[in-house]
């Protein structure tokens, strides 16, 4: 009788003593997003989190999810995995955040056809720190080894995001008006938006890797993590009314902006009122036209409010404060042609 061989889970590609030295590795760091609102620790089959209900009159929960994009596709080229965690939790915090809501706890999902320990601590560390950055806890998520389904090396990231805004406190555009104003706050580059083109342009210009510009490499200044506006954001809201705020994210500003206008208005833009980062311009002059430029990229605005023209100043001040870049960049105008328009 033939003997067979003996048949594992690891051998056919799933180790699930990595998976439980990951989880070792990356404890300190998770811990650090802790909120006293965490029940439990990670490793559970939920995360626990009890809304601390006397805080909120009316509460509402909002949920976004999002992944990275093809933004890994360099993040591997480069074994740059330290900070796409980062982009990860920036790319959900951001999108609550525009409806005024506090990120409160964060899960993210990293699969993989062999789970490298070192490479996966590194993400999920850097996962952690965006997190931090958000306020937002860390609470749990899914690490799975996926054998056959990617090519050797390679990973793939979501994340999901929960926060909380009172109904009352909600900014969900319906107050704004002609003549109010839109600050743009600065992004950090193209954040994680865009990349299957600027992949293609990089195709392009094959010797574009040692290009630096402004004294940077241009590789760096494409890796820079995705900006966390959320500390911002909710000390903004609490000190003025914001009657609308936009992320800028895939469909640049063209595509965004007016998904927080009511029907009949738009905004016109004044091109000159922003600085434009040097890896947009770069882009541009690989053969990138202005009309796709803006419907593609942030274009070195990250994030947008719309405000009373009369609370400009208080708004800019509280930005400020916060630490970002603010400009007042345009204001609200009767929709013609148009619902976005950069002159």
């Amino acid at each position: 009788m033939t003997t067979k061989e003996s048949l594992t889970y690891k051998a056919a590609g799933v180790d699930i003593d990595a998976g439980s030295e990951l989880v070792s590795r990356i404890k300190e760091s998770v811990a650090r997003t802790s909120r006293a609102e965490v029940i439990g620790s990670v490793g559970g089959f939920g995360g626990l989190f009890k809304l601390a209900s006397d805080r909120y009159d009316d509460p509402i929960l909002v949920s976004g999810t999002d992944g990275v994009g093809t933004k890994l596709k360099l993040v591997l080229e480069q074994d740059a995995h330290d900070e796409i965690g980062i982009d990860l939790v920036a790319m959900c915090a951001n999108d609550v955040i525009v409806l005024g809501a506090e990120p409160l706890f964060f899960l993210d999902y990293f699969v993989t056809p062999r789970l490298d320990v070192e490479i996966a601590a590194r993400v999920i560390k850097g996962i952690a720190r965006g997190c931090e950055l958000a306020g937002a806890a860390l609470i749990g998520g899914e690490t799975a080894e996926h054998p056959g389904m990617h090519a050797a090396g390679e990973y793939d990231l979501a994340g999901f995001c929960v926060g909380v805004v009172d109904q009352s406190k909600l900014v969900d555009g319906r107050n704004i008006r002609p003549g109010d104003s839109v600050i743009g706050l600065a992004s950090s580059g193209p954040h994680s938006n865009g990349f299957s083109l600027i992949r293609r342009v990089l195709e392009q210009y094959p010797n574009s890797g040692e290009t630096e510009l402004d004294g940077r490499p241009l590789m760096e200044l494409l890796l820079r993590p995705t900006r966390i506006y959320v500390r911002a954001i909710l000390d903004l809201v609490a000190e003025i009314e914001v009657k609308g705020i936009s992320h800028i994210t895939g469909g640049g500003l063209t595509e965004n902006i007016p998904r927080v206008l009511p029907d009949g208005l738009g905004v016109s833009l004044q091109r000159a009122a922003w600085p434009e980062p040097a890896v947009f311009r770069w882009l541009e002059d690989a053969g990138i036209s202005r009309p796709e430029m803006l419907q593609t990229f942030n274009c070195g605005v990250g994030m947008i409010v719309i405000v009373a023209r009369e609370d400009v100043e208080s708004a800019q001040s509280s930005l400020t404060r916060s630490g970002e870049q603010a400009w007042l960049i345009g204001e609200v105008v009767t929709d013609g042609t148009e619902q976005v328009t950069v002159d």
